[in-house]
């Protein structure tokens, strides 16, 4: 304690004011001067080792409480301004602590009606989807983030940019890679922009996937990446700076708000284009239904991660030949929904994704295991889905892996299209083997819009209905509700 000063001025006048001395009184009760009891409840100056003591024992003071009080109440108040709303005003840390030092109880109520407001933003949100799923849209929103405003606009829409897809044909005509685009894109962007790219070890590179230095001209990748995310970095490159009309097109057809979100859409579409280049539409469509969409097989065919063939696979909507209509969920391990997209649009107001039940959650526990899994919501649509893990960037042995799971889904009705179907009882496969019905696991759109009764998975009581508490009766569900 002796080499730390302690600056504890606001936490002083505290203890004064509900003691209700002067700081005259005070000061002589420590035995200090009134002026400098003044200069350290302005914390100009420190607390010594003996007045430390003499406040122990005069009024009772403990010492811990003279110190790091107010450093859980600073990070509430960054996630305060960390809202939409707030993000102009953000404050430095200093500012934060002595807001949170000098006025504890203003604080303490600045957190609670943030944490109020986030709760009602949150049901409104889940209010409007119950609205939404009724054919009552509304116009409730709040300030978001450009990532939210991004992620919003490309679920809604389908995931289809026919201009992108056009550039893409025409670029690979340009390159004929044959057998090899890793090779051709390297060798294009040498020929006409001079871009040399090279692989670097990650001591070198340890915090970036790709990096562009433009005064040595040359594109540096981490070999962390597997060589299918190495072609897609170079992929996105090539196609950002060949398509650069296009893509600007597409951003302003989307009419984001702020140049962050066009950002952000940027690198988006360049990740489509991407995906565009390496598996170009005709060959990728024709191959899909003839292996009657099985990813394993078309992720052989074009060299390309299960990720990437199954992310293609919900781009499949050009007029006149279009696939089945795909849509896609990844999430990590905690259950963070980071990207949704779909042929037609994320049905966000049908199949939610939000439940606990859903296959998705189930791949981590056998990773790289294909789950298929017949869905019912509670209106009575179904949805096949098929789950699986993918690998993120390799670690070294210290690190721990980053690992996420991707579920593609469709109605399933269209089961028999699609070579995953094959194993659901009531598909022609499974009928010809005798099999029965399909048995759908009852899911939801997320627990605070499911009224699904006795869900061992629940995880938060309906927004629709009030909670049953009841002293004589506990139903299976941590939330029962009346």
């Amino acid at each position: 304690m002796a080499d730390q000063k302690i600056f504890a001025g606001p936490r002083i006048r505290r203890i004064r004011g509900a003691k209700g001395l002067t700081q005259t009184a005070m000061a002589e009760g420590l035995g200090i001067s009134p002026s400098y009891l003044n200069l350290i409840e302005r914390n100009q100056r420190p607390l010594t080792v003996q007045l430390i003591l003499k406040l122990a024992s005069v009024y009772k003071v403990d010492p811990h409480e003279l110190q790091g009080e107010a450093r859980g109440s600073v990070a509430a108040l960054k996630e305060v301004f960390t809202d939409p709303l707030l993000v102009g005003e953000l404050p430095g840390d200093q500012e934060l602590i002595e807001f949170a030092e000098a006025a504890p109880n203003a604080s303490a109520a600045v957190i609670k009606l943030f944490r109020a407001y986030r709760e009602q933003a949150e049901r409104l949100s889940d209010l409007n989807q119950l609205l939404a799923r009724e054919g009552r849209a509304t116009a409730l929103s709040g300030a978001r983030l450009p990532i939210d405003e991004v992620h919003e606009i490309f679920e809604r829409r389908p995931n289809h940019f026919a201009s992108l897809e056009e550039e893409a044909e025409a670029f690979t005509s340009v390159l004929d890679p044959g057998d090899d685009l890793f090779g051709a894109l390297k060798a294009w962007l040498k020929r006409e922009y001079g871009i040399v790219v090279k692989v670097l070890p990650v001591a070198t590179m340890p915090n970036w996937r790709r990096r562009y230095d433009r005064h040595s001209q040359r594109l540096f990748l981490s070999e962390r990446l597997s060589p299918f995310d190495q072609l897609r970095e170079v992929a996105m490159e090539a196609c950002l700076i060949r398509m650069t009309v296009a893509v600007a097109g597409e951003i302003e057809a989307l009419r984001l708000t702020t140049d962050e979100a066009r950002r952000l859409a940027r690198f988006e579409l360049g990740r489509y284009a991407a995906h565009a280049l390496m598996m170009p539409y005709q060959p990728f469509h024709a191959a899909a239904v003839r292996s009657r969409y099985d990813i394993d097989v078309l992720r052989s065919r074009f060299g390309v991660s299960f990720e990437q063939a199954a992310n293609r696979l919900t781009m499949l909507q050009r007029p006149g030949a279009s696939g089945v209509p795909f849509f896609m969920l990844e999430i990590d391990n905690a259950g963070n929904r980071f990207r949704k997209a779909g042929s037609q649009g994320f049905p966000q107001s049908r199949f939610g994704g939000g439940c606990p039940k859903l296959p998705v959650h189930v791949t981590f526990t056998q990773p790289g295991q294909i789950f298929v899994e017949a869905v019912e919501m509670p209106d009575g649509a179904e949805f096949l889905c098929i789950a699986r893990t993918l690998e993120g960037p390799q670690g070294a042995f210290s690190e721990r892996p980053r690992r996420t799971a991707l579920l593609l889904g469709c109605d399933i009705g269209l089961r028999d299209d699609i070579v995953y179907g094959t194993v659901l009882p009531g598909s022609a496969a499974g009928a010809k083997m005798g099999a029965g019905t399909v048995v759908a696991t009852p899911v939801g759109p997320a627990c605070r819009l499911c009224e699904r009764v006795g869900c061992l998975a629940r995880a938060e009581p309906p927004v629709t209905r009030p909670l049953g508490l009841d002293e004589m009766v506990t139903g299976l569900s941590a939330f029962d509700f009346q």
